[in-house]
């Protein structure tokens, strides 16, 4: 847990990207109204964060998941978020999909080349005796 409230508070860089590129070019924000941007942000993120939390212990879960922040924006009365955040977790899923085949994939190559090798030595790791002739 965080040793000062202020700890919890998004960064108020990332903060003031977020708005910058949410706004027309040419408008202004005052420091104070970034500030309370990025608190406001915070305690969004914190709520949501525990309202999920009790969706996952209802399920009798430890680990909160998509479908818990999903059922928190419900519940939150954000209904109008879902079908974007359900369409983010749905891209989210098919990525990493296929990430992970491209690492099994990746994987599969590595021990297809450690085979190939292993083909050529011996049971120790040694050169087989027909290699031996050479010498």
């Amino acid at each position: 847990m965080a040793e000062r409230p202020e700890d919890l508070n998004l960064p108020l860089s990332v903060v003031t990207r977020i708005v910058k590129d949410a706004l027309p070019d040419g408008v202004n924000v005052s420091k104070e109204a970034r500030a309370a941007l990025a608190k406001a942000a915070s305690v969004f993120v914190l709520y949501t964060t525990s309202c999920a939390n009790n969706f996952a212990l209802k399920g009798k879960r430890k680990t909160v998941t998509g479908s818990d922040i999903i059922s928190a924006m419900e519940e939150m009365e954000f209904e109008s978020f879902i079908d974007t955040l359900s369409g983010n977790l749905e891209q989210f899923r098919q990525g990493k999909t296929k990430k992970d085949a491209n690492r099994a994939k990746k994987h599969q190559d590595a021990s297809d080349v450690v085979s190939a090798g292993d083909a050529e030595m011996g049971d120790e790791g040694e050169v087989d005796a027909g290699d031996e002739d050479a010498s």
